[in-house]
């Protein structure tokens, strides 16, 4: 165990010892551009991907077999992801990720061209296998360099980037790519796939050519250490990770519909980087508990009310909706030591929840009515809830044992210099004759 002097050292970053300031915030800024270009590159796509589906007409069962390909892959592809960067590193897991992504994207030329099915549902399994590594790698990335204090914060501000992107993007493809004379053809969108490829292979060089100080899960697990924590138990029995987990598979039940409500997109976007700053003046689970309640409170508004009242809970619902996934996961991954980075790639696989959720609120909307489908996405947001109310729970008996464990290693010190003063004492010869 590490003794008292070492305690303050602990809640230094790893990447404290390893870079300078500079590099640090360099890097983080290197990893917010990430978000930002993969975002883009996501909205772009989406909107592609649409339009590719109206050219060929696809069927309610087709489209679904699309939305298993996507969402599979994050929960396929994530775990595998994790384990990668575990062994090799973060930064040859975004080499990784970025080359899946030019991959998938490339497929997406090809079947346009040979304007085949198979081949699209193929590109949206690799495209999101490489998304699904980039957010695995990013967002465990980012809540690691710097305090683990303010990763809430960090992971947050990065994301916020991310969506301003997923906006962005939609709107340059509308405006540019799909006029009136191309809105039903291939011929002019085949060559957009190229250019997203191309923007991947830019992306890996230009981490090729930086500095990304790495942090292994060593550095992790001798910061628990220097906490006075030992953990050794299997990932599956860290309940505040699997409970982190189901809370992300369950709470993504309609954060795909803004993309389909542009102006709650924007209000999505706004409440993010609105939102961001309060986590520097209050803790994470205390902000989630509160932000997944008013979530869980309008979405009932709007299940029960409908009309205006209900549109406007909608708006309300992605306000608060806005940090709940980036905080979800810091607070999930926290505390996992030698598991860190595996335990971000099985937090990833909770994307996989829209493959789920979505189909069931869509099925309730058929069999009831659209305004009582939202019980669903109620629900999600009710283990957001619990989930918040337990990590507060779990933080505050955490500060409790770092608090008495520091205390202890204090009065093992005090002790020492007692009895080294008293060795002196008995060392020093006697003077008075």
């Amino acid at each position: 165990m590490a003794g008292g002097g070492v305690v303050s050292a602990s809640k230094l970053s790893p990447v404290a010892k390893k870079a300078t300031k500079f590099q640090e915030i360099y890097a983080f800024s290197l990893i917010t551009s990430l978000f930002f270009l993969w975002g883009f590159s996501y909205g772009l796509l989406d909107v592609l991907n649409k339009h590719f589906q109206t050219f060929f007409t696809i069927t309610k069962l087709q489209s679904t077999g699309l939305q298993v390909a996507y969402f599979g892959a994050y929960i396929v592809y994530s775990p595998i992801a994790g384990q990668f960067i575990s062994r090799f590193g973060y930064k040859k897991g975004i080499y990784m990720g970025l080359s899946l992504f030019a991959a998938g994207a490339m497929g997406f030329f090809g079947s346009a061209r040979g304007k085949t099915f198979g081949g699209f549902c193929g590109s949206s399994f690799v495209i999101a296998s490489g998304l699904a590594t980039l957010e695995v790698c990013a967002n465990s990335y980012v809540t690691v360099l710097g305090s683990p204090e303010q990763a809430a914060f960090r992971l947050n501000l990065a994301q916020s980037f991310n969506g301003l992107a997923s906006f962005i993007g939609p709107l340059i493809a509308s405006k540019y790519f799909f006029t009136s004379t191309n809105a039903s053809t291939l011929d002019s969108v085949q060559y957009v796939y190229i250019a997203v490829a191309c923007l991947g292979v830019a992306i890996g060089i230009l981490f090729a050519f930086s500095y990304l100080p790495e942090i292994t899960e060593e550095d992790m697990a001798d910061m628990q250490e220097a906490d006075g924590v030992v953990d050794d138990r299997p990932i599956w029995k860290h309940k505040h990770l699997m409970f982190g987990l189901v809370c992300q598979f369950k709470q993504y039940t309609d954060s795909r519909a803004a993309q389909l409500f542009s102006f709650m997109q924007i209000t999505f976007t706004v409440a993010r980087f609105a939102s961001t700053p309060l986590l520097r003046f209050f803790k994470p689970a205390t902000l989630l508990t509160f932000y997944g309640a008013m979530c869980t409170i309008f979405t009932l508004v709007a299940a029960f009310t409908g009309g205006q009242a209900g549109l406007a809970s909608l708006y309300i619902i992605f306000f608060f909706e806005s940090i709940i996934y980036p905080t979800t996961f810091t607070l999930a991954t926290q505390d996992m030591g030698l598991l860190t980075k595996r335990a971000a790639g099985l937090m990833c696989v909770g994307v996989g929840g829209g493959a789920v959720f979505p189909p069931a609120q869509g099925a309730m909307a058929d069999g009831t009515s659209t305004e009582l489908s939202y019980i669903v996405s109620a629900i999600g947001f009710l283990t957001v809830v619990l989930y918040g109310g337990a990590m507060m729970k779990y933080t505050s008996n955490k500060e409790k044992r770092e608090a008495l464990n520091a205390g202890s290693h204090v009065e093992s010190g005090d002790i020492q210099k007692e009895k080294d003063f008293e060795h002196e004492q008995v060392a020093q010869p006697n003077l008075n004759y």
